[in-house]
């Protein structure tokens, strides 16, 4: 059965990458909705916009969507990581500004806060996307592909010259809870440089070490704490790649690689997946198959008290 939201929920706090405030309330929605962003900030001009793939027109630094007439939200994959980990298909989301806010830079107060409420199921059959050849997209080192598999697995690995960074790599299946136990509270992180590159640049005007986000400088974790975990980079690749994965539209039965691969390409993935009929068909989610997909089976005891 697909889920929506069992009742409204409200977020408040500063976007990453414009500092900006915002107001956010994921409302409960009906069988087929989808999930919905509507700008309350917004007059004169269509304030909708779907989180959908073919909606993503920038995703350098984060993922962000726009409609047909210019109106976006930035910054939308950690909550929709949580959305896709909590089992939550269809929602409205009204926010009074342009990018979502970053919390504390991981999808643990959204996860938290979403399996707290509660989901109620709806009257409709859930759907799925099922991967049956493979589909991969490159770009220099950078790769990422879906291929056949039962359930959403996603293999990531990354490769960064920061010692405090360096190597990692991680796999996961993302059935029985396992997104919120193993990624929810994985933070985003940047390099020093970057974040000065950005600051000059007027991004990254909401971030603060420590509370939003894992700041590294050769083999020095410069924010307060450290690490939630020792791999905690790679684990946040993983969060971010559900979320943008969550945009197909529906769950996706496959498995997800990426070497070195960001938001940009995993929505060139999608798009070349899509582009490609013989790649997938659409599969009615029975019993058996709903076991495989994040959200089944989970509660507030799966999501790490840290976070």
């Amino acid at each position: 059965m697909q889920t929506t939201i069992r009742s409204a929920l409200t977020f408040t706090g500063r976007g990453l990458h414009t500092g900006r405030r915002a107001r956010m309330t994921v409302h409960p929605a009906s069988a087929e909705y989808g999930i919905w962003f509507r700008r309350t900030d917004v007059i004169g001009r269509d304030p909708m916009v779907q989180a959908h793939w073919s909606a993503v027109e920038n995703a350098k630094l984060c993922t962000e969507i726009s409609n047909a007439a210019g109106v976006g939200v930035s910054t939308i994959e950690h909550l929709m990581a949580a959305l896709a980990g909590c089992g939550i298909h269809n929602a409205l989301i009204e926010i009074d500004g342009p990018e979502v806010p970053i919390l504390d830079g991981s999808s643990a107060p959204f996860a938290r806060a979403l399996v707290a409420r509660g989901v109620r199921e709806l009257d409709a059959p859930l759907h799925c996307f099922e991967i049956l050849k493979p589909v991969e997209v490159r770009d220099g080192t950078a790769m990422a592909r879906l291929e056949p598999a039962d359930a959403l697995e996603i293999d990531f690995e990354i490769d960064f010259p920061d010692v405090a960074i360096g190597h990692q790599r991680q796999t996961l299946t993302m059935a029985n809870g396992a997104f919120l136990r193993e990624l929810s509270d994985c933070r985003t992180f940047c390099r020093q440089a970057d974040v000065e590159a950005m600051q000059a640049a007027g991004l990254a005007l909401g971030g603060n070490p420590g509370e939003n986000a894992v700041v590294f400088d050769g083999d020095k974790v410069l924010s307060p704490g450290g690490l939630r975990r020792a791999d905690e980079p790679v684990r946040h690749k993983m969060l971010d790649a559900l979320g943008d994965l969550a945009l197909a539209g529906a769950p996706i039965l496959g498995r997800y690689t990426g070497t070195r691969a960001g938001h940009a390409m995993t929505n060139r993935l999608l798009r070349a997946l899509f582009a490609d009929p013989t790649a997938f068909r659409i599969v009615r989610c029975d019993p058996a198959r709903r076991r495989q997909l994040p959200g089944t089976g989970i509660n507030t005891a799966d999501i790490p008290a840290v976070a």
